[in-house]
């Protein structure tokens, strides 16, 4: 019967139901070291195939099979240590974990176990590399947490109703960020689940922080389309009509310019925000309580984090409404254009008509004088004839007849060429 019954299966129901379950946490017990890296991919279309190769020279060195390449989502217990491995839209993370006897400090963390070529292998490529230790106990049990951290600006909290957060959020001298996690009272499985809470917060807070720069590097470029758009629209008030083509030309340049920053820029300030939303979700996750004299991770990151989203989010709707303001200004100057363009259209059909007036007239003269000219040849011709009638005898006055047939080949000619005309008229028409 189960068989049956799965036959009717949409083709997808069983993926999509397996996607809730595809990254689960890291069984974490205190004491623990944790080491995690996030690697930035090559790009959006080949980000997959890339960290599925290197996470496949990974496995090879310890002798390990290598997940499908269909795959997001990789755990294995390699003995001295155990992966986690994700792969995201444009990076991938991995989480190494080691249970030790102790961790009161940061050395001997499980990045050691990884082989030195492995990790140059990632140069240039490392967005997030961060430590943390899993310490059983509460805060007063250990040496002063100040001790760990380079900087004092520490940001600690309560969380989760039996663990305990520390961390300055900085990049200590052996390049890696720390984080302190105290197993208070947690129950089973809520290590796990804090500490990648933790992770997610510091990876999603650099991806978000990526769009910063690209917000930095646009705005010089706004500046000076904003100060060109202004000249040009200056330019298009005291306008005399003679030079519409060289201010659309500008602006449809500027027009292309701000369309190159806005493909340049658009993707990466909306996953910017989106990462940004990540953030606050994951630190509303964390359930924090405060501890005195210290602020809360959502206050660190409400006061160093918020201001440079705020920067992506202006810098996106300045693009945006330049873009509007460019758009609007073409529509006119080209309204302007072609309002030109049809007082010298009118202007040139004016001209057509006064001189297909005059060849009309010119015409008519040709015509005449054609009449006549056609006329005297007929009349010329029939006049030979008639005198030579009279030679026979035939005619008794020859030039009375020729006098009479002038208005009669006269007419009849004007007549012959007005009938052509008339069929000629109606051919066309």
């Amino acid at each position: 019967m189960s068989f049956v019954f799965s036959s009717l299966n949409h083709p997808q129901r069983v993926p999509l139901a397996a996607e809730l379950h595809s990254r689960p946490f890291l069984k974490l017990r205190a004491p623990e070291r944790i080491s995690h890296i996030a690697v930035f991919g090559h790009g959006r279309n080949n980000n997959a195939q890339a960290q599925h190769d290197l996470l496949a020279a990974l496995c090879a060195h310890f002798g390990v099979a290598a997940p499908a390449r269909d795959g997001g989502f990789f755990y294995h217990d390699f003995g001295r240590f155990r992966l986690k491995w994700e792969l995201h839209s444009e990076f991938a993370t991995y989480t190494f974990a080691e249970r030790t006897e102790e961790a009161e400090d940061f050395e001997r963390m499980p990045i050691g176990h990884i082989p030195q070529e492995w990790l140059l292998s990632l140069k240039g490529r490392i967005l997030v590399a961060a430590h943390v230790i899993l310490r059983k106990g509460g805060a007063g049990e250990h040496a002063p947490v100040q001790d760990l951290f380079e900087h004092v600006s520490l940001a600690a909290s309560s969380v989760m109703q039996g663990g305990e957060v520390c961390s300055d959020f900085a990049i200590q001298a052996d390049g890696f960020s720390r984080f302190v996690i105290n197993d208070v009272r947690m129950r089973e499985q809520q290590a796990g689940r804090l500490v990648q809470r933790v992770l997610e917060i510091e990876t999603y807070r650099m991806m978000a922080l990526y769009g910063l720069p690209a917000a930095q590097r646009a705005v010089p470029e706004l500046n000076a389309v904003e100060k060109e758009l202004a000249e040009a629209t200056e330019a298009l008030l005291a306008s005399d009509g003679t030079t519409e083509q060289a201010l659309l030309q500008k602006i449809t340049h500027l027009a292309a310019r701000i369309e190159k920053l806005s493909l340049d820029n658009s993707y990466r300030f909306a996953a910017s925000k989106a990462y940004f939303k990540l953030v606050n979700a994951r630190i509303d996750e964390l359930r924090e309580t405060r501890i005195e004299g210290v602020p809360t991770v959502a206050e660190f990151m409400e006061r160093r984090l918020a201001p440079a989203m705020s920067t992506c989010e202006a810098v996106a709707a300045r693009q945006e409404a330049l873009a509007r303001r460019i758009a609007n200004s073409n529509d006119l100057l080209r309204t302007r254009v072609g309002i030109v363009q049809e007082t010298q259209n009118r202007q040139i059909l004016q001209s057509l008509n006064a001189r297909a007036a005059q060849q009309l007239r010119l015409q008519q003269a040709v015509e005449g004088l054609s009449v006549a000219a056609i006329s005297y040849y007929v009349v010329g011709l029939l006049g030979y004839s008639i005198k030579g009638a009279k030679v026979f005898g035939l005619v008794p006055n020859a030039d009375a007849l020729i006098g009479i047939a002038v208005p009669l080949v006269a007419g009849g000619v004007w007549l012959t060429l007005r009938n052509m005309h008339k069929r000629l008229h109606r051919g066309h028409a």
